[in-house]
């Protein structure tokens, strides 16, 4: 039976991921700090779509959290054939209003854990010439936006890199970059979202579908919505430094997951 981890699950647009996989039938196995939610979710997966609905309680910010996700993923008995990489996190204020350690936890969640997750699962799906792993980017990766967009920008360079050199192997990465999605993603971070028009707004579940069917279609890079593709195409047009004056007037007060 097809296998998917999924960290960052219980919320938002990794929850949406669960939710779409288990009612394909796949296995899950379900990442995420929380434990006692992280069984709620499994207990209601199992019981709604009658699959095995596993749970890892993993905090990707740690060298812990991380080596325990790879163990499982390197596992040979019960292989994982799908590797969501969603967990990730916001942080409110401009530079230099945010505190150095809080931007290094991101760079660590965002970067490293999605470094070292999508190794230990293209390693383990190479061998076996099948699998995928879809890594949650953001809309930000194309602007001037930070830690956050920064992040976001090596995920998505990183996953089209490592698309190219797995060509053939039968391991397919794409990294999904959907722009303002409604989860609890502004209000862990404290952000307000009073401002955002009504129409840059997506659903989890759409966005979600999008991307299975990009991934699908072997493409290393989905973009979940014909505005924001038209949004991206207009601001190639825009100089840098105005999208980068842009950025900072609004950047810091809520981003796109």
């Amino acid at each position: 039976m097809t296998t998917a981890l999924i960290t960052g699950a219980t919320a938002g647009i990794g929850a949406a991921f669960a939710r779409r996989l288990a009612g394909r039938g796949y296995h899950l196995v379900l990442t995420a700090r929380n434990t006692e939610r992280l069984w709620r979710q499994a207990t209601e997966l199992h019981d709604r779509h009658g699959v095995e609905a596993d749970v890892l309680t993993a905090d990707l910010a740690t060298d812990e959290g991380i080596a325990a996700v790879e163990e499982r993923l390197g596992e040979t008995a019960h292989p994982v054939d799908l590797l969501v990489n969603n967990a990730g996190f916001g942080n409110k204020g401009r530079y230099l209003e945010v505190p150095v350690a809080d931007e290094l936890t991101m760079l660590k969640v965002h970067c490293e854990a999605v470094l070292r997750l999508t190794t230990a699962a293209t390693a383990a799906m190479r061998e076996r010439g099948r699998g995928g792993v879809v890594n949650v980017a953001s809309v930000a990766a194309f602007f001037p936006r930070g830690t956050y967009g920064a992040s976001k920008a090596w995920v998505t360079q990183f996953t089209q890199g490592a698309a190219r050199d797995l060509a053939g192997t039968g391991v397919r990465l794409m990294a999904l970059c959907p722009g303002f999605v409604r989860t609890e993603f502004h209000e862990r971070a404290g952000m307000s979202t009073k401002d955002i028009p009504r129409w840059m707004w997506l659903d989890a579940d759409k966005v979600v579908e999008t991307a299975l069917d990009d991934l699908a279609r072997g493409r290393a890079l989905s973009i979940p919505d014909p505005r924001y593709k038209a949004l991206l195409g207009a601001s190639r047009l825009v100089p840098r430094g105005v999208l980068a004056r842009a950025s900072s007037s609004t950047g810091r007060k809520y981003g796109p997951k």
